[in-house]
This record gives structure tokens, sequence and C-alpha cells, in this order.
């Protein structure tokens, strides 16, 4: 009695006492098959137009149906579909390894499938159940209020993602992401006289001549203000740091900086000592 092949890897199935001096020789081709459908890579080239390109399981070959994971590769200038030609029941990992704008739809020649759309350059986990092609859905992970999880619809431990340069942060009860505090907010090059503003850091260029910066009005405990000599020139044009009616370092007067690429930081404490001096 001849050999059958199974149904869906297509491996060679011999009846006892058949295929004597060969049986070795096709139980080696039989693990090639389970190896090419378990860990399988091929990339298949569907370049061109719109058209159709068929996988093929092929009895007892190796066969680009068979593979666990297939990229389809290639310059397409039309909407692709690539079937499977057998009702086969497998697993696939397919990449859309295409350049060009186009739909790539994966599908059994007589049943549905899943489409890459037109900028869908990824992958996708499928299986096949011998009449449709379905997309593995992983799901959302589960887990308690303790555990930081990642889902698909755009939360990190059921918390929205926030935006460009912010940190999560929590009042021990509610995590959320927000900007981050505590340092100064830099400003541009600062060449004229001009008002500062608490949280703020200057580099002030005297370079055309003397500045003076006059620190805010009404400051509140630990309010502070950053300075950085940008061009190295408060020994030549000075730099000077207006009270606006404050004491500076416990004296009612004007700081003059003369020292070449100071940079320091005036720290607010109260109506006594006013500001006071802390070196970056």
């Amino acid at each position: 009695m001849a050999s059958s092949y199974s149904t869906d890897l297509k491996l060679e199935l011999m009846v006892t006492g058949e295929n004597a001096g060969t049986w070795g020789d096709k139980t080696n081709t039989n693990l090639n098959l389970l190896q090419q459908a378990i860990a399988g890579y091929q990339e298949v080239s569907i370049a061109g137009g719109a058209q159709t390109t068929a996988l093929a399981m092929t009895d007892a070959t190796i066969s680009n149906a068979r593979n666990a994971v297939i990229k389809f590769t290639g310059t397409i200038t039309g909407n692709q579909i690539v079937t499977i030609t057998d009702s086969i029941e497998k697993v696939y990992v397919i990449e859309n390894g295409t350049t060009g704008a186009f739909t790539v739809e994966f599908k059994t020649v007589s049943g549905s499938g899943i489409t890459f759309s037109a900028t869908d350059k990824g992958q996708k986990f499928l299986y096949s159940n011998g009449t449709d092609i379905i997309q593995i859905s992983l799901g959302v992970p589960g887990g308690s209020d303790k555990q930081i999880q990642f889902n698909n619809n755009g939360l990190f431990g059921g918390i929205t993602m926030g935006t460009a340069g912010q940190v999560l942060t929590t009042d021990g009860t509610t995590a959320s992401f927000g900007d981050l505090s505590g340092g100064a907010s830099w400003q541009a090059v600062k060449t004229t006289g001009f008002t500062a503003v608490a949280g703020e850091g200057y580099f002030i260029d005297t370079t055309s001549g003397a500045i003076t910066m006059t620190l805010p009005s009404s400051p509140s405990l630990g309010d502070f203000v950053s300075v950085i000599d940008y061009a190295g020139t408060f020994d030549t044009n000075n730099l000077t740091v207006g009270r606006n009616s404050q004491p500076i370092q416990g004296t009612a007067a004007d700081l003059i900086v003369a020292t070449e690429r100071a940079g320091f930081t005036l720290v607010y404490t109260d109506g006594t000592q006013g500001w006071l001096l802390q070196n970056n």
C-alpha cells in the first residue's frame, strides 16, 4: 500500500512494511518539514502591480506555505492578494516588508483573511482554521492596581500616557504624568536689562555693556532665579542684580557681579535675609 500524506503539514505517512531501504530518508524529510513548520522563515517577493500570489503546501516537499514566519518583500505598485492554496490548519507569523503604499491581503484561496493597510509595514500573528485566516489577539493584560501594565488603548497601567518630556509622579494614591519640576526654566540669552521671573534661569550677555537684572517683586519662600555669564564678560561689563526693595544676603543693597563666567542662584528666604546666594 502506498504512503498517504497528513492533512495539514503534508508529512508522508508510511504504511508498515513499506519503503524498505528508504524509510530513514523519508523520516528525515518529515523531520525537516516539521522544522520548517515550527521555525522556518522565508521571504516571498510579491513585487509588481495588483496580482494574486499563491503559496502552496506540497506533499513531502519543502514549500513556502509551510514556513512558520513569512515575510512579503518587493516594491508593490498595486493592491496585493496572497493565498494559501490548501485547506490546512496552521499558525503563521506574517510580516509585510514590502515598499509601496498599497494593501496586502493574506487569505485562504476560498475563504477570508486579514489585510495589511497601505501604511502597515508590521507583523501579524495569525492562524488558519482550514477555511479562513484569523488574527490572534493577545488581549489586554491582567493584573492588579499594584502592577504596571501596557495595553493597546494607549494606557500605561490605567494611566493615560503623557506628552514628551513629562515624568510619572504619584501623590501616594494616584499616578499620573506631569511636567518635571524643581529646576530652572532656562530662557533665551538676555542682552539688555530686564525683570526676572521666579523659577527661571538666564544666560546674560554683557558684551555690549553692563546690564541690570531686577529681582521679582513680592517673592515667596523658596522662589529662585539662576544666572550664568553667557560670554565671560561680567568682569569687563558688570551685571547688577537689582534687589527690588528686598535684601540680598541680608543687606539692603544691589548685588554687583564682576566675576568672569560667574554662575549662581539666588533663593528667597524672608524679609530679613532676603535673597541668599546658592552656588551652582
